[in-house]
C-alpha cells in the first residue's frame, strides 16, 4: 500500500498489557468462521484477509487489512461469532491480545475506546457501500467505487496506484475475473483509470 496506517493501540501498550507477537505463514488460518472471537489482532507487518466460501467454492473477501491495523474486532464486542475466515495473505506478525486484556486496556483509555467506536462505524459505513454496490450498479462503478475507496484510505496526492491483482478486486467487488478486465478496459476507453504494465491508476 502506498500509506503505512497507524496503528490504532500503540505496540508498547499492547506489550504491557500482555500481547503476545505471533508469526503466521502466507495462506495459514488465523481463525474460522463461526468459532468464538477470543483475540484482538493488530498486524505488526504482512497482511491479512477475511473471506466467505460459497457453496460453489467462490471466495468472497469482506476485507484486506495491512500493517498497523486490525481486524476481526465487532465479535469481540458483540458477543458472537466471527463471520467470516481470517488467513495470513502474506507471511505476516500480529499482537494478539486476549478480549479480556483488550477490554481493560480500553476501560483504562477512554480516548482508545472512542476510536475504536469510530473505526467499527467507518467498517459498517464500507459494508453498507459494498452491499449497496453489489445489489444496485454495473461492474464499472462497483470497481470505481472500491479504487476511490481505496485511495481515501492509502493514496497520497497525485495518481493512485491500485495494489491488487485482478483476482482480488473481482473477490472484492463480487464480480468474476473476466469481468473485471472488460470492465477496465471500459474504464480506460472512458478515461478513468489508466493501464500502464499492467498497472492500475486514477
Amino acid at each position: 500500500m502506498s500509506q503505512i496506517i497507524k496503528p490504532l493501540i500503540d505496540e508498547e501498550l499492547l506489550l504491557d498489557y500482555g500481547a503476545q507477537l505471533v508469526s503466521y505463514s502466507e495462506k495459514e488460518v488465523i481463525f474460522s468462521s463461526k468459532t468464538e472471537a477470543r483475540n484482538y489482532y493488530q498486524i505488526q507487518k504482512g497482511s491479512v484477509r477475511m473471506f466467505n466460501l460459497h457453496e460453489n467454492g467462490k471466495e468472497f473477501v469482506q476485507g484486506e487489512f495491512h500493517e498497523g491495523e486490525s481486524f476481526g474486532e465487532p465479535p469481540l464486542f458483540g458477543d458472537f461469532p466471527y463471520p467470516a475466515s481470517a488467513v495470513a495473505a502474506k507471511d505476516s506478525a500480529l499482537y494478539v491480545l486476549p478480549k479480556s486484556k483488550l477490554f481493560q486496556l480500553l476501560k483504562d483509555h477512554f480516548d482508545l475506546h472512542l476510536e475504536f467506536m469510530a473505526l467499527l462505524s467507518k467498517r459498517l459505513s464500507y459494508k453498507a457501500m459494498i452491499l449497496k454496490e453489489i445489489s444496485m450498479h454495473s461492474p464499472e462503478h462497483r470497481i470505481l467505487t472500491l479504487v476511490d475507496f481505496l485511495k481515501s484510505k492509502y493514496g497520497s496526492e497525485g495518481k493512485y496506484e491500485v495494489d491488487l491483482t485482478r483476482q482480488q478486486i473481482a473477490n472484492l467487488t463480487g464480480l468474476r475475473v473476466e469481468t473485471v478486465i472488460r470492465a477496465f478496459k471500459q474504464l480506460e476507453t472512458q478515461g478513468e483509470i489508466e493501464i500502464r504494465n499492467r498497472k492500475i491508476y486514477r
